[in-house]
Formats: C-alpha cells, structure tokens, sequence
C-alpha cells in the first residue's frame, strides 16, 4: 500500500549512545501524525495514530480506484468556487449562459454563497427549497435548482465533493405545475394577421401558417423558401443580447424542415414582392463573433434585421391593442411600460398552429418534426389537450370488435 505515517513529535532515528528517540523542534506543537507518500494525495495531519492509519487505509483504496476527494479541496466557499471555477466553465449559447447566471447571481449565491462546498447538506437544501417556493413559481424555483445541481456536479468532477446533496432523497423540488399551453381562437388569430403593422404581417402568418418561432421568423431568407416542394428550411434565428443582435442556430442548435401551406406560400411571394429582401451582416453564434451575411425576408424599414424587444413594443402590443387582447397604452406611460401577458406573446402564435393541426388528426409525430421538438412526447405533453379524438378513435375500434350496447349488431 502507498504511503506511510511519519511522527513529527519524535525523531525515527534513536540515539546512538542512549539508544533513545530524541524528540524533534516540533514536540508538542501541532498535530503529531502525518499521513504522506500517496501518489496525486496532499499530506494530512492527525491527533492520533489511529486516526492516521484509517485515513491511510481509506485514502489509499479511494487513489487506487480514482475516487478520491481530499475533503479540504471542499472547503471552498459556494461563492468562490462558482466565480472561480464554474462560471468560467459555462457552455451553450450567450443567452443561456446570461439566463444561469442570473438565477445563480440573484438565488443562490445570497443564501449559500458563504457556505463551504462540503457543507451544503440535505437539511439545508430542504430549508432553502421552502424559502424558494415563498418568492418564485415552481418552474422556476425548479429552474434555480438545476443551475445548483449543476454546479454539485461539477464540484464532484473536480474533486471536491464526493456527492451531490440535490440528489438527496429527503431533497424534493418543486412539482412542476400542469401549465396548459392556450390557444387563440381562429377568428382572433385573423384578426391578429389583418391588424399588425402590414410590413410585419408575414410574421404572423409564419407563426400561424408554420409554427415559426419569433426569432426563427426574423431569421428567414429568401434562399430557405422551396416553393416546389412547399417547405421551409429553418436554418437560423435572430437574437439580442445586451441590445446587440446577431445570427444563431435555431432553439436546441437544430435546424429543421417545415410544412409550408400553399396559402403561406402565396403570403411570401405576396410580402416579398412589396419589400425585396435585404442582405444582412451580423455576428454569428454571439455578439463579438465573425460576422456572415444573410439575405432577410423579414427586415426593418430602414434595412436592418428585426429587434424583438422593438418588434414587441411598437408592432406586436400595438396590434394586441387594436384587436383589443389588451387595453390601449396608458396614458403618460412609456412604450416599454406597456404591460401584456406572457400567454399573448408572439409564441400564443405558435400554440394555435399546433392546435389546428392536430384538431385536423395530423399524426403527432409529424408535427413534431415540423415543430422542430426533439420527441413526439414533448409535442404531445403539451399539445394533448388539443387532441379532440385522442380516445375517441381506440374507443369506437372496441366497439366495433365487442360490440356497442347501443347500437348492437345484429347476425343473420
């Protein structure tokens, strides 16, 4: 086994002429047995030699096999290890990097900042889980978790910790609530596409005609229509960062293909000829990065690509305003003071796409590929209820096996 026991109180050498051990400069001063000699492992002191062997034993098999976490490496406050180490380590998108850091930032660092890594245990976590649930919907509160969870299992990655205490049985997040997605009526959703800003009409007829998400839609080019085969190729999106727009890949890094309508198609062609596509120039992936240049469908009056916060304030609000979804601007009040609810944002648009596709019986599957998900269950769990026949068509096959008591078949 590596590693050996040193006594730093009495010298290992005895005494020629008395054949004694002499004491050592540290005799009574500090922990008297030091653990040392095990490959990757720090030196560590103990009281008593029993003590001493125990770590030896115990650190020597955890080296063998890779498991090792040296207990002080968890001493690190919360607060230190997530500046020092786990934010700069984040990935994804500069968006979604933005988003982690504020929750961890604004909900986490205040209330575990200052406690060491080691020390965040189940009874803490419980504690902190019910403040959570006080001051933020479970959804988020769920989301704030995951940000802590991650940065366990980073610790665990490097070293620091041997488990992760959100894993804790006792631990429980909050239930996420049964959010239905809403739909506009048909009527409304028309009113909507006639009432908009006519330079943006295309938008929501790409929300409604295709299951475009914004961004996607402000991303769109000429060069991605396929009038033939009557789809879209959704290949980037248009986002904002610190008021700084630029390209990225759609939600999820993916791009996709999209039905398109004959009467989509005939809104494009119509839109394109009323105002020509604009080349656009743009960072791509971040603000910062190399920029490409893409030819817009969709641009502003002055050239440019599609900002969505203005996007929302002076056209998508507006038009709410018109159909009357919201009551008009408050007198006195700023554009951006302007308040609509979450559930009548652009992506309301979205919703009512997926359910008048599903209301029609397109397969589920379908959409989904279409919707750009990544399983037909996301598309079901959160379209299900849009799904009028879901049971009818199982129901009515029984019946014609069994029979129905209500109308009984009657054999010659």
């Amino acid at each position: 086994m590596a590693g050996y026991i040193e006594d730093r109180w009495i010298k290992k050498k005895k005494d020629p002429v008395t054949g004694k051990r002499e004491r050592t400069s540290r005799y009574g001063k500090g922990s008297r047995y030091r653990v040392s000699g095990i490959p990757g492992v720090r030196d560590r002191s103990f009281e008593t030699l029993e003590d001493a062997k125990a770590w030896l034993r115990r650190s020597s098999t955890d080296q063998e096999r890779g498991d090792f976490v040296d207990p002080r490496d968890g001493s690190i406050l919360l607060e230190d290890y997530v500046q020092r180490f786990w934010f700069p380590g984040m990935t994804g998108s500069v968006k979604t990097r933005q988003n982690q850091s504020r929750k961890v930032l604004l909900h986490v660092l205040p209330y575990l900042g200052q406690v060491p890594l080691r020390d965040v245990s189940a009874a803490r976590l419980r504690a902190y889980i019910s403040d959570l649930e006080k001051s933020c919907s479970p959804q988020y509160a769920r989301a704030i978790l995951g940000a802590l969870s991650n940065i366990f299992e980073t610790a665990i990655d490097d070293k620091r910790l041997t488990r992760n205490p959100m894993r804790a049985r006792s631990v429980r997040w909050p239930k996420a609530d049964d959010v239905r997605r809403e739909a506009w009526p048909l009527e409304t959703a028309r009113r909507m596409r006639d009432s908009i800003n006519d330079r943006y009409r295309i938008t929501v007829v790409l929300g409604l005609g295709c299951g475009l998400r914004q961004g996607e839609a402000f991303g769109l080019s000429p060069d991605d229509i396929d009038y033939e085969k009557g789809v879209l190729y959704v290949r980037r999106q248009v986002q904002s960062f610190c008021g700084r727009l630029y390209f990225t890949l759609p939600k999820g890094g993916k791009t996709r293909v999209a039905d398109m309508p004959a009467s989509v198609a005939h809104e494009l062609r119509k839109h394109s000829e009323k105002y020509p596509a604009v080349e656009v120039e743009l960072p791509w992936g971040e603000p910062g990065k190399p920029t490409v240049k893409v030819l817009l469908l969709l641009t502003t009056r002055f050239g440019n690509a599609v900002a969505v916060n203005t996007y929302n304030t002076y056209v998508w609000k507006p038009a709410l305003a018109r159909i009357g979804i919201i009551p008009p601007q408050p007198a006195g009040a700023k554009p951006w003071q302007w308040k609509a609810a979450h559930r009548d944002g652009f992506h309301v648009l979205r919703h009512t796409y997926a359910s008048v596709v599903l209301e029609a019986g397109e397969s589920v599957v379908t959409l989904a590929r279409w919707l750009g998900h990544s399983s037909s269950v996301i598309t079901l769990r959160n379209y299900a209820h849009f799904m009028p026949e879901a049971g009818g068509r199982g129901r009515r096959a029984i019946d014609g096996l069994l029979g129905d008591p209500a109308n009984p078949v009657v054999e010659n």
